[in-house]
Protein backbone atom coordinates (compact mmCIF):
# COMPACT_ATOMS: atom_id res chain seq x y z
CA UNK A 1 0.00 0.00 0.00
CA UNK A 2 1.65 2.85 -0.70
CA UNK A 3 1.51 5.78 2.11
CA UNK A 4 0.09 9.37 0.93
CA UNK A 5 3.29 11.76 0.55
CA UNK A 6 2.55 13.79 3.97
CA UNK A 7 3.18 10.61 5.96
CA UNK A 8 6.23 9.76 3.99
CA UNK A 9 8.57 11.54 5.95
CA UNK A 10 7.30 10.56 9.60
CA UNK A 11 7.55 6.89 7.95
CA UNK A 12 10.76 7.78 7.17
CA UNK A 13 11.94 9.25 10.64
CA UNK A 14 10.35 5.94 12.68
CA UNK A 15 12.22 3.72 10.51
CA UNK A 16 15.50 5.76 11.49
CA UNK A 17 14.75 5.72 14.70
CA UNK A 18 14.33 2.41 14.73
CA UNK A 19 17.48 1.49 13.09
CA UNK A 20 19.19 4.34 15.65
CA UNK A 21 18.37 2.25 18.41
CA UNK A 22 19.73 -0.96 17.30
CA UNK A 23 23.14 0.45 17.04
CA UNK A 24 25.02 -0.07 20.21
CA UNK A 25 27.38 3.02 22.14
CA UNK A 26 30.62 2.11 22.63
CA UNK A 27 31.83 1.69 26.19
CA UNK A 28 34.82 3.61 27.05
CA UNK A 29 35.62 3.53 31.07
CA UNK A 30 38.18 6.57 32.68
CA UNK A 31 41.73 5.39 33.54
CA UNK A 32 42.22 4.59 37.05
CA UNK A 33 46.02 4.88 38.17
CA UNK A 34 47.65 4.12 41.45
CA UNK A 35 51.37 5.00 42.16
CA UNK A 36 53.99 4.78 44.66
CA UNK A 37 56.84 6.40 45.30
CA UNK A 38 59.94 5.71 47.56
CA UNK A 39 60.45 7.62 50.30
CA UNK A 40 64.13 8.71 48.89
CA UNK A 41 63.46 8.86 45.18
CA UNK A 42 66.87 10.68 43.85
CA UNK A 43 67.43 10.28 40.15
CA UNK A 44 63.67 9.83 39.37
CA UNK A 45 63.06 11.77 35.76
CA UNK A 46 66.64 11.34 34.87
CA UNK A 47 69.52 9.08 33.16
CA UNK A 48 69.87 6.53 31.24
CA UNK A 49 66.75 3.87 31.57
CA UNK A 50 66.13 0.60 29.72
CA UNK A 51 62.84 -1.26 29.64
CA UNK A 52 62.33 -4.82 30.32
CA UNK A 53 59.27 -7.48 29.74
CA UNK A 54 59.84 -9.72 32.89
CA UNK A 55 56.69 -11.75 31.34
CA UNK A 56 56.39 -13.31 27.60
CA UNK A 57 54.48 -11.11 25.56
CA UNK A 58 53.09 -13.42 22.95
CA UNK A 59 51.34 -10.82 20.98
CA UNK A 60 54.23 -9.11 19.24
CA UNK A 61 52.08 -5.86 18.13
CA UNK A 62 51.07 -5.75 22.23
CA UNK A 63 54.69 -5.80 23.25
CA UNK A 64 55.75 -3.52 20.66
CA UNK A 65 52.95 -1.00 21.39
CA UNK A 66 53.56 -0.92 24.59
CA UNK A 67 57.14 -0.63 24.81
CA UNK A 68 57.28 2.30 22.21
CA UNK A 69 54.11 4.21 24.53
CA UNK A 70 55.93 3.75 27.69
CA UNK A 71 59.73 5.04 26.41
CA UNK A 72 57.55 7.79 24.51
CA UNK A 73 56.40 9.04 28.56
CA UNK A 74 60.02 8.48 29.83
CA UNK A 75 61.81 10.14 27.13
CA UNK A 76 59.27 13.59 27.68
CA UNK A 77 59.93 12.83 31.94
CA UNK A 78 63.58 13.63 30.87
CA UNK A 79 65.18 10.19 30.86
CA UNK A 80 67.30 8.40 28.22
CA UNK A 81 66.08 5.65 26.86
CA UNK A 82 68.04 2.96 25.70
CA UNK A 83 67.79 -0.68 24.67
CA UNK A 84 66.66 -3.22 26.06
CA UNK A 85 68.90 -5.01 27.67
CA UNK A 86 71.34 -2.71 27.42
CA UNK A 87 73.29 -1.33 30.95
CA UNK A 88 71.15 1.83 31.88
CA UNK A 89 70.56 4.00 35.41
CA UNK A 90 67.62 2.72 35.98
CA UNK A 91 65.28 0.13 34.71
CA UNK A 92 61.29 0.24 33.38
CA UNK A 93 59.74 -3.12 34.14
CA UNK A 94 56.71 -2.87 32.03
CA UNK A 95 53.69 -5.74 32.63
CA UNK A 96 50.40 -5.69 30.60
CA UNK A 97 47.33 -7.61 30.67
CA UNK A 98 43.96 -7.90 29.32
CA UNK A 99 41.40 -10.06 30.24
CA UNK A 100 37.48 -10.32 30.28
CA UNK A 101 35.12 -8.72 32.75
CA UNK A 102 32.77 -10.81 34.24
CA UNK A 103 28.72 -10.07 33.00
CA UNK A 104 25.65 -10.70 35.17
CA UNK A 105 23.54 -13.20 33.71
CA UNK A 106 20.27 -11.55 31.48
CA UNK A 107 16.98 -12.81 32.54
CA UNK A 108 15.84 -15.65 30.42
CA UNK A 109 19.63 -16.26 28.85
CA UNK A 110 22.78 -17.05 30.20
CA UNK A 111 26.18 -14.86 31.50
CA UNK A 112 27.83 -12.83 28.63
CA UNK A 113 31.24 -14.45 27.73
CA UNK A 114 33.94 -13.23 25.69
CA UNK A 115 37.14 -13.69 23.84
CA UNK A 116 39.84 -11.35 24.42
CA UNK A 117 43.20 -11.37 22.19
CA UNK A 118 43.05 -15.08 21.60
CA UNK A 119 43.62 -15.41 24.98
CA UNK A 120 42.09 -15.12 28.46
CA UNK A 121 43.91 -12.91 30.99
CA UNK A 122 46.87 -12.05 29.01
CA UNK A 123 47.55 -10.61 25.78
CA UNK A 124 47.99 -13.72 23.52
CA UNK A 125 48.55 -14.92 19.42
CA UNK A 126 45.02 -12.47 18.90
CA UNK A 127 45.14 -9.18 17.49
CA UNK A 128 42.45 -7.43 18.73
CA UNK A 129 39.40 -8.50 21.46
CA UNK A 130 37.32 -11.57 20.19
CA UNK A 131 33.53 -11.86 19.51
CA UNK A 132 30.72 -14.09 21.18
CA UNK A 133 29.28 -11.09 22.47
CA UNK A 134 25.51 -9.30 22.69
CA UNK A 135 25.96 -6.50 20.77
CA UNK A 136 22.11 -5.63 20.80
CA UNK A 137 20.77 -1.89 21.05
CA UNK A 138 21.76 0.23 23.75
CA UNK A 139 24.28 1.47 25.36
CA UNK A 140 27.70 -1.01 25.23
CA UNK A 141 28.69 -2.70 28.53
CA UNK A 142 32.12 -2.96 29.65
CA UNK A 143 33.45 -6.00 28.42
CA UNK A 144 37.72 -6.72 28.47
CA UNK A 145 40.04 -4.70 31.02
CA UNK A 146 43.65 -3.73 29.91
CA UNK A 147 46.14 -3.14 32.68
CA UNK A 148 49.53 -1.83 32.15
CA UNK A 149 52.01 -2.11 34.91
CA UNK A 150 55.60 -0.36 35.11
CA UNK A 151 58.04 -0.33 38.13
CA UNK A 152 61.00 1.99 38.28
CA UNK A 153 64.32 0.29 39.72
CA UNK A 154 68.26 1.61 40.50
CA UNK A 155 71.03 -1.04 40.39
CA UNK A 156 70.36 -3.87 42.82
CA UNK A 157 67.14 -3.79 42.37
CA UNK A 158 65.80 -0.86 44.61
CA UNK A 159 62.43 0.22 43.29
CA UNK A 160 62.71 3.85 42.69
CA UNK A 161 58.58 4.49 41.71
CA UNK A 162 55.89 2.09 40.72
CA UNK A 163 52.48 2.10 39.17
CA UNK A 164 49.31 0.66 37.44
CA UNK A 165 47.00 2.13 35.28
CA UNK A 166 43.94 0.15 33.80
CA UNK A 167 41.09 0.99 31.73
CA UNK A 168 37.88 -0.91 30.97
CA UNK A 169 36.28 -0.87 27.45
CA UNK A 170 33.86 -2.51 25.35
CA UNK A 171 34.61 -4.22 21.59
CA UNK A 172 33.50 -1.34 19.86
CA UNK A 173 35.30 1.23 22.03
CA UNK A 174 38.46 2.60 19.76
CA UNK A 175 39.79 2.37 22.86
CA UNK A 176 40.12 -1.84 23.09
CA UNK A 177 42.95 -1.57 20.14
CA UNK A 178 46.19 -2.14 21.18
CA UNK A 179 47.87 1.45 20.13
CA UNK A 180 45.27 3.26 21.02
CA UNK A 181 45.49 1.48 24.87
CA UNK A 182 48.75 1.55 25.47
CA UNK A 183 49.15 5.22 24.37
CA UNK A 184 46.57 5.85 26.65
CA UNK A 185 47.42 3.95 29.75
CA UNK A 186 50.76 5.15 29.37
CA UNK A 187 49.83 8.83 29.27
CA UNK A 188 47.62 8.34 32.34
CA UNK A 189 50.11 6.28 34.28
CA UNK A 190 53.32 9.29 33.94
CA UNK A 191 50.43 12.20 33.85
CA UNK A 192 51.95 14.62 36.63
CA UNK A 193 54.77 12.50 37.17
CA UNK A 194 55.77 10.92 40.11
CA UNK A 195 52.67 11.99 41.55
CA UNK A 196 52.12 10.97 45.95
CA UNK A 197 52.77 8.16 47.16
CA UNK A 198 49.61 5.56 47.69
CA UNK A 199 47.14 7.98 45.75
CA UNK A 200 44.47 6.44 43.01
CA UNK A 201 43.13 9.23 40.58
CA UNK A 202 40.55 8.80 37.77
CA UNK A 203 41.10 10.27 34.31
CA UNK A 204 39.12 11.41 31.63
CA UNK A 205 40.19 9.60 28.67
CA UNK A 206 39.35 12.98 26.77
CA UNK A 207 41.57 14.78 29.20
CA UNK A 208 44.37 12.24 28.23
CA UNK A 209 43.98 12.68 24.53
CA UNK A 210 46.16 15.89 24.02
CA UNK A 211 49.42 13.78 25.91
CA UNK A 212 48.98 11.05 23.36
Amino acid sequence: MRLPRPLLAPAIAAATLGLSACATTPYTGPVEVTRFVAPAPAGLGQGTIAITFPDAVSNENARRAFAAAVSAELTRLGYTVVPEGTSADQTATIRTTRGPIAQAPVQNRGPVSVGVGGSTGSFGSGLGMGVGINLGGGRESPQANTTLEVRITRPGNETLWEGRAQIATGVKSPYSQVETSARTLAAGLFKDFPGGNGETVTISVKKLQGTK
